[in-house]
């Protein structure tokens, strides 16, 4: 598999995906670069406005671009893919529209066969075994939580350590370890912005500019730096 998932697309002060253009580059085959973006998880810019702005950054990597919600044929649109990119919004509608499709499946297959797999954000929590690390509200009823189980621990993107001041409410480090109570045998990688975990075969290298942070149960979290192998994450 190759996969590169961001926590985030945009970091503040930045153009529109401009950190992760980079990173997509090197990542992808050189040449003519045909992909397929996921726009579901986009419901506040609506699936159009979302493509072109997707679009129009991609482009610059000489990157052409398709939306599924285009397609007549989905499904075919997904077995013809030759890279396929996700991008961030909300998990919950994401997720929903894939499952009415029944088009999760043939995602999985075309990404276990080789094909490039790009997400930032929903488009990353889509990738672990459940959306259940997502941030995001449950805007719709999704039929179950199981996702396309790409990687075998989940990623919680946007991960920040912030604490309000006269705030009593829970932490994100908090809500994570609520998590792993109830299902002890996960990992998850708090994923914090401007960083990436790229996949390829069974290997995985942290990138960008900041630490990500390991929950295990029962464990201390664990900070990783950028460039540390997580390779173990995989076994």
């Amino acid at each position: 598999m190759r996969l590169q998932l961001f926590s985030n697309s945009t970091n503040a002060g930045e153009e529109y995906l401009s950190y992760t253009l980079p990173y997509i580059d090197d990542f992808l085959p050189k040449g003519e670069r045909a992909a397929v973006f996921i726009p579901f998880a986009g419901i506040s810019v609506g699936f159009d406005k979302y493509t072109d702005m997707v679009s129009e950054r991609m482009g610059t990597l000489g990157i052409t671009l398709s939306s599924l919600h285009t397609s007549g044929n989905k499904k075919k649109t997904l077995e013809e893919a030759e890279i396929i990119i996700t991008g961030g919004g909300n998990t919950f509608h994401l997720l929903h529209i894939l499952q009415q499709e029944k088009l999760l499946e043939t995602v999985r297959e075309r990404v276990m066969k080789g094909i490039p797999y790009i997400g930032w954000s929903a488009g990353s929590n889509l990738a672990c075994p459940t959306i259940k690390t997502t941030n995001d509200m449950p805007v719709v009823e999704t039929d179950g939580f199981k996702a396309l189980d790409l990687i075998p621990f989940q990623i919680n993107p946007h991960y920040t350590d912030f604490r309000q001041e006269d705030h009593a409410g829970e932490t994100r480090e908090m809500r994570i370890e609520e998590f792993l109570l109830v299902n002890r045998k996960l990992v998850v990688v708090g994923l914090r912005e401007h960083s990436l975990l790229q996949i390829e075969e069974k290997k995985i290298d942290l990138k960008g500019k900041r630490s990500c942070r390991i929950f295990r149960y029962g464990n201390a979290p664990v900070e990783i730096r950028p460039g540390e192998d997580l390779s173990f994450l995989l076994q």
